[in-house]
């Protein structure tokens, strides 16, 4: 049987809020005291440039943070609504697309874009039944 070999003292296993009370307290003192270093502007932004690498080649991680997004943005109805005016209201501008859509739908019920019939099926499943039908006669 495996012997325990871990402590219970020190910093690493105290709980996490214990551990940041102490760093905060360490990094205030540090700052009074005038030791403290002082990072340039430069020096955050290769660091966050770094950090963001690092992050961005956890791929399971980036997925998780979109979903997560996404789940949020498509609560919000309104931002919702907003995305689908927007779209189509620039669907509508391009009067090549209309007019494809207005070519295909014929004479068939709005909102399916003319490639189903009240019936069942496509225009095209439709025609290749109309032709066959009269093959047989």
């Amino acid at each position: 049987m495996a012997e325990n070999t871990q402590s219970n003292r020190g910093f690493a296993s105290m709980d996490e809020e214990k551990q940041k009370e102490i760093a905060s307290k360490g990094g205030k003192a540090a700052h009074e005291k005038g030791t403290a270093h002082e990072f340039s502007s430069e020096e955050a932004r290769e660091a966050g440039s770094k950090g963001g690498e690092t992050v961005s080649q956890d791929r399971e991680h980036m997925a998780d943070i979109g979903r997560e997004g996404g789940e949020a943005v498509s609560k919000d109805r309104e931002h919702m609504a907003d995305i689908g005016r927007e779209g189509g209201e620039a669907v509508s501008k391009d009067r090549e697309h209309m007019a494809d859509i207005g070519r295909k739908g014929g004479h068939a019920s709005a909102g399916s874009h003319g490639s189903a019939s009240p019936r069942g099926g496509t225009h095209e499943q439709h025609a290749k039944a109309g032709h066959q039908s009269h093959k047989n006669k």
